[in-house]
């Protein structure tokens, strides 16, 4: 892991807990290549992803204020999605698991919608 990388703190009762900028990104691109009609983060494919090729963060980003949380994400869909609907699923599916795993708010989820794949006919 980068040195460079930030890490958010929580006060906790047994002590503090520090999170790092990195998980808080590979959560949120886990949960988007989850969603029916993203293809894949700021140029990789889903497959690769999940199969380690391509780190889950790439093409997220994530601020912090307090306990307080935006995060951007450009990913790309499979042509013939209908846009606004994947992008709410990816917000909701951020939000949801980002929220459930750190225990900090999340207060907006910016979709950039980077590319569009297109199956590819066998011949």
């Amino acid at each position: 892991m980068s040195e460079s990388r930030e890490y958010y703190s929580r006060s906790e009762q047994y002590g503090d807990v520090y999170i790092s900028q990195e998980v808080l990104e590979m959560i949120a691109g886990a949960a988007a290549v989850e969603v029916e009609g993203v293809t894949g983060l700021a140029g990789g494919s889903v497959s690769d992803q999940l199969l380690g090729r391509k780190k889950l963060s790439k093409g997220i980003n994530v601020l912090w204020e307090s306990d307080n949380i935006t995060i951007d994400i450009s990913i790309q869909i499979k042509y013939g999605s209908i846009i606004p609907e994947v992008a709410r699923k990816v917000q909701e599916a951020i939000i949801a698991n980002v929220e459930a795993t750190s225990g900090m708010k999340v207060t907006a989820v910016n979709v950039r919608v980077g590319g569009v794949t297109f199956e590819q006919t066998e011949e």
